[in-house]
């Protein structure tokens, strides 16, 4: 169970692709082969997918996975490295923060329904709430290593 927490967001992410990958092999098979489509199929493909690439950011930024510019922050000595390190992670903290806000007016807002479910899209969208407030809590715990690191020369 503890390691399911270390990587929730690959193994939620992964049911979401794997139920899109199933219901689009679905659609195409029931298309070419017995002639008909489900109605549904796109829109929850769609809403999977959406799912799986917002958890799937917040792991990579997780794992210190994303990519980033780094030419000019090599030639940097360690300690300045370090403080740079501190206020990248701050500035991080407040963007991702404030895409959280945003985030979650636009999907408390948001009155709009899928067409062929009638579903609200705030179940689609709300992925992006989740993304943004996990990125959210990363950001502040980069935040606390890299101050005990650049300050406090601690390494983590």
């Amino acid at each position: 169970m503890k390691e399911f927490f270390k990587k929730f967001e690959l193994y939620i992410g992964s049911v979401f692709i794997g139920i899109t990958v199933l219901v689009v092999g679905m659609n195409v098979f029931t298309r070419y082969v017995l002639k008909f489509t489900f109605f549904w199929a796109e829109e929850v493909a769609v809403g999977c997918f959406v799912w799986t690439i917002f958890l799937g950011t917040a792991a990579a930024y997780k794992e210190k996975a994303l990519i980033g510019v780094e030419a000019l922050v090599i030639l940097l000595p360690e300690k300045s490295k370090n403080i740079l390190a501190f206020f990248t992670h701050l500035l991080l903290l407040l963007l991702s923060a404030v895409m959280l806000y945003f985030s979650f007016t636009y999907v408390t807002s948001s009155s709009k329904i899928t067409a062929a479910l009638e579903v609200s899209y705030a179940y689609i969208n709300s992925s992006i709430i989740i993304s943004f407030g996990l990125m959210t809590i990363y950001s502040f715990i980069f935040a606390v290593q890299s101050f005990k690191k650049a300050f406090l020369n601690k390494k983590n």
